[in-house]
């Protein structure tokens, strides 16, 4: 009886072992997991932003090189009072002193 019992304890200290070990492994490869997803997403950002980087200069630079729209090229207004030249209305405002007493 005595050997039986030396027995039952290794038995249950190798499957206490076994358990911690797969524990361990568990924490490990969820450490690792989430570390891979972490870093996954530090590149997509990277790769975004030079993607954008690289769009936004070559549309300034399609911006820069592209020929100045000017005013003429707008179509004069068709009217029995257009000479070719289109003029803009224009309105003036005169401020008005509402401090001022009449006296």
């Amino acid at each position: 009886m005595t050997t039986a019992a030396p027995l039952t304890n290794n038995t249950q200290l190798s499957v206490n072992v076994t358990t911690k070990s797969q524990e361990q492994n568990l924490y490990q490869s969820s450490g690792a997991i989430v570390a891979a997803i972490v870093v996954g997403v530090i590149i997509i950002f990277t790769v975004v932003l030079l993607i954008l980087k690289t769009y936004n200069r070559r549309m300034r630079v399609r911006r820069e090189l592209e020929p100045k729209a000017s005013k003429l090229a707008v179509p004069p207004p068709l009217g029995h009072n257009s000479h070719g030249l289109a003029q803009q209305p224009t309105v003036t405002f005169i401020p008005v002193d509402i401090h001022m007493h009449s006296r």
